[in-house]
């Protein structure tokens, strides 16, 4: 919004100097008009007047058009031009400032977590971008048995391997892939996650392995920042 009134007021500042150049030469024009004297019509052969958008044949013989008409002319087709493109710049620029993400959106693209603060064998949920976000520090065990899984049993092969970066932790996101509902951590068969809506077990690595929901849990973009104490997602 900041950026919008900024560009407002400058096409506003703009469009006033272009009104006032106009204004301040038509001024000046019509008081060389004032001071000028009049060129009289030309005669036909009958002594008649005639304008220059009469008949008379001889053109050469017409008097020139009037000099301060085609400057005031030309000025007012000059500065309906510059006022259209100031127009056009104006709303180009608006245009691309309301493609740019707001503070707030900006901050909320990321989410910073501690991770300090959670256990071993628990799990936090987060939220980020309206989404709940599981964050689980997994013990040895955890990590040696999601290891050993056999991916080939498994209904959306994937290694433990490539859907973490560091084994202690696994980040996925808290939407169950069946019909969207947030599924409970640390429970079901397999000591995952479970979705009581309609029984979808998932392991400590957010794979499916009993249920309705076709796809393992969504991995969301994140990195470990000072030194691994802190996780960044989005």
């Amino acid at each position: 919004v900041y950026q919008q009134d900024i560009v407002a007021h400058i096409a506003r500042k703009e469009m006033l100097f272009a009104r006032n150049t106009i204004l301040r030469q038509s001024r000046q024009i019509g008081a060389r008009r004032v001071l000028s004297t009049s060129t009289a019509l030309p005669k036909n052969e009958n002594g008649e007047y005639v304008d220059n958008l009469g008949t008379y044949e001889n053109y050469d013989d017409l008097a020139p058009g009037d000099q301060d008409k085609r400057e005031f002319t030309y000025l007012v087709l000059g500065g309906a031009r510059f006022m259209y493109a100031s127009a056009v710049r104006l709303t180009v620029m608006k245009f691309v400032a309301s493609m740019s993400a707001s503070a707030d959106v900006l901050a909320l693209a990321s989410l910073e977590v501690d991770l300090d603060k959670i256990d071993m064998g628990s799990t936090a949920t987060v939220k980020w971008r309206g989404k709940p976000v599981f964050v689980r520090h997994r013990t040895d065990k955890e990590i040696a048995t999601e290891a050993n899984v056999e991916v080939g049993s498994l209904r959306d092969p994937e290694t433990d391997q490539v859907r973490v970066q560091d084994p202690r932790w696994l980040v996925a996101l808290g939407v169950c892939t069946h019909l969207g509902c947030v599924p409970i951590a640390n429970a079901g068969e397999y000591q995952g996650f479970f979705c009581p809506c309609h029984g979808s077990h998932y392991d400590s690595s957010g794979r499916i392995r009993k249920g309705p929901a076709p796809l393992n849990l969504e991995i969301p973009p994140y990195k470990f920042i000072e030194g691994g104490a802190k996780l960044l997602i989005g």
